[in-house]
């Protein structure tokens, strides 16, 4: 399982590093590889994330390289500043994720990172969630909202809140790997996935 998660000025901390570490993790309770790194629509380097930690990232857009490509958010409430919104406006990650579908990869987000989605295209018409404050933006854009802390669409899959990156990746690795690598997973984190996952 090959996942890449997209990181940008201003994403939230929480958003990237939670699923981070729950697809990490996964490696140690499968026999199937799993591989987890950051990636960035633009040149690599230094990413300065929302509350000012400086990431490195090493590896470029490359979804083709993927099963999974998965978008946090952040920055949605300060229109000005780095983020989500600025992002939307320099349109190279929504232009990036726009093309990047095919048979076989999994685009998911996570909390205003689907709205990155929505700015390509790709929510319209179909099931999903986000942040509590985006929702009339994301259904004004055309997507088909669910009350649901996850919402599994197929090839689409998103969550809703800053905190649900964990059941985002949670509910992939049950999905991908299976439920004893995310019961087991759940129980080296002392966490447990909460919230319902709507799916078809």
């Amino acid at each position: 399982m090959r996942v890449h998660i997209v990181v940008f000025d201003g994403v939230e901390e929480l958003d990237f590093v939670a699923p981070y570490e729950v697809f990490s993790a996964a490696r140690f309770f499968t026999d199937r590889p799993v591989e987890v790194r950051y990636v960035t629509a633009s040149r690599p380097g230094f990413v300065r994330a929302a509350y000012g930690t400086r990431i490195g990232v090493e590896h470029g857009w490359a979804p083709e390289q993927a099963d999974i490509v998965a978008v946090p958010g952040g920055g949605y409430a300060r229109p000005d500043a780095p983020g989500v919104w600025a992002e939307i406006r320099r349109g190279t990650l929504p232009r990036a994720l726009g093309a990047a579908p095919r048979p076989g990869l999994t685009l998911a987000a996570l909390c205003t990172g689907v709205m990155l989605l929505s700015a390509a295209g790709l929510t319209r018409g179909r099931p999903c969630t986000t942040h509590h404050k985006a929702r009339p933006d994301l259904e004004r854009q055309g997507g088909v909202l669910k009350n649901a802390r996850v919402v599994d669409d197929g090839d689409l899959v998103t969550a809703g809140g800053i905190t649900s990156g964990l059941e985002l990746a949670l509910w992939l690795v049950r999905r991908e790997l299976g439920p004893d690598a995310a019961s087991s997973l759940e129980a080296m984190l002392e966490y447990e996935a909460h919230g319902t996952v709507w799916s078809r």
